[in-house]
C-alpha cells in the first residue's frame, strides 16, 4: 500500500469503524432532517463540518493547541445530543427554517470533532516532521466516508418517507430518539469529571 492510499484509507476507515460509531451517529443526527431534494443542504453540512474539523485538526496535529483528550471524547456525544434535541424540537414545532441552524452546528461542532480526529492522527504520525500532506490525505479519507454516510441517510430517509409512507416529522423524531439512546451510554462512560 502506498503512502498516498494509506492515509486516505486510515481517515476513511476511522470514520466508518463501528468502534468509533460516534462519527456515524453525528452524521445521522445532522442529516436525518433532510431528504434528496435537499441534498445540496446536506452536502453544505459536510463542507461546514470539514472547515471546522480541519481547522482544529491542523492546530492540534501541529501542537499549536493541546486539549484534554477525555474532555474532547465527552464533548463529541454532547454535540450529537444537542443536534438530536434540535431535530426533535424543530420537528415538533413543524418549523423547517430552524433546520438551517444545523449548518452552524456543523461548523461549531466540527471544531470539537477535529480534536477527536487529531488524537488518532497523532498516533499514526508519531513524531514525523512532515504532517501537512498526510493530514490532507487523512482529511480526504474522512470526507469520502462522510459523503457515504450522508448519502445512505438520505437514501434511507427517502425510502422510509416515500415508500413506507412515514411522515417526515415522525421519522426524524424516531431516528433522533434511537440515536439518543445509543449515545447516552457514551455520555455516561466518557464523563471526564
Amino acid at each position: 500500500m502506498t503512502d498516498f492510499t494509506f492515509f486516505i484509507l486510515q481517515g476513511f476507515y476511522h470514520v466508518l469503524d463501528y468502534a468509533a460509531i460516534d462519527h456515524i451517529l453525528f452524521f445521522i443526527a445532522l442529516t436525518i432532517v433532510y431528504n434528496f431534494k435537499n441534498w445540496k443542504k446536506a452536502l453544505l453540512l459536510i463542507t461546514f463540518f470539514t472547515i471546522g474539523h480541519s481547522f482544529t485538526f491542523a492546530l492540534s496535529a501541529y501542537n499549536i493547541i493541546d486539549i484534554n483528550v477525555d474532555l474532547v471524547e465527552f464533548l463529541i456525544p454532547v454535540t450529537i445530543l444537542i443536534t438530536l434535541l434540535l431535530n426533535i424540537y424543530t420537528s415538533l414545532k413543524n418549523n423547517n427554517k430552524l433546520n438551517n441552524t444545523n449548518i452552524y452546528f456543523a461548523l461549531g461542532f466540527g471544531f470539537i470533532h477535529g480534536l477527536g480526529f487529531s488524537n488518532y492522527f497523532k498516533i499514526l504520525l508519531d513524531k514525523t516532521d512532515d504532517k501537512l500532506i498526510p493530514l490532507l490525505k487523512f482529511a480526504l479519507g474522512i470526507e469520502f466516508a462522510q459523503i457515504i454516510i450522508v448519502l445512505l441517510v438520505l437514501l434511507l430517509s427517502h425510502f422510509a418517507i416515500r415508500f413506507f409512507k412515514i411522515k417526515k416529522k415522525y421519522w426524524v423524531i424516531t431516528i433522533s430518539i434511537f440515536v439518543i439512546l445509543k449515545i447516552l451510554p457514551m455520555l455516561y462512560y466518557r464523563y471526564p469529571f
